[in-house]
């Protein structure tokens, strides 16, 4: 097993573990415990545990600071796709673009052709006329229009 794969299980089993269903982490303790450096936990922490991914990680810096990452559990009446389309804010750059489609495959609520059909439409691409910051608005409402109309 990676070591990637090793704090990933050790923070989700955190979670399963705790009362309030988060875990609450120092980053250079967990590090040490698992012998590995900083970084990785990181590393972890910002591809495993993402919004797209539902989780929602928060942190406090400075000594005794925490790193705390909890599942974001959907309201009721609110389809997996509709949560993903509310986190997805106003701007959207095309790797996270790219990250929602893959784990909306890997979830099982999308295909595989349908995310390459998506991703070819929301990718930079499309709108290299566009300035950044208009690019990345119309990539983020047009995910969540196909988005929308996609659970329909």
């Amino acid at each position: 097993m990676r070591i990637s794969d090793e704090i990933a299980a050790y923070i989700l089993h955190i979670m399963e573990t705790a009362e309030n269903g988060a875990a609450e982490l120092q980053r250079n303790v967990l590090a040490e415990e698992l012998g590995c450096v900083p970084s990785q936990i990181t590393y972890v922490l910002t591809s495993r545990f993402t919004p797209e991914q539902g989780y929602v990680v928060e942190s406090r810096r400075g000594g005794g600071g925490y790193i705390r990452v909890r599942r974001v559990i959907p309201k009721e009446n609110v389809t997996p796709l509709m949560h993903v389309v509310n986190s997805i804010g106003d701007t959207l750059v095309s790797a996270t673009a790219e990250a929602i489609l893959q784990s909306l495959v890997y979830q099982g609520f999308i295909n595989s052709k349908t995310a390459g059909v998506m991703a070819a439409a929301l990718s930079d691409r499309c709108y290299r006329e566009i300035s950044a910051e208009q690019r990345d608005r119309l990539r983020a409402s047009i995910l969540k229009q196909m988005l929308t109309a996609y659970q329909l």
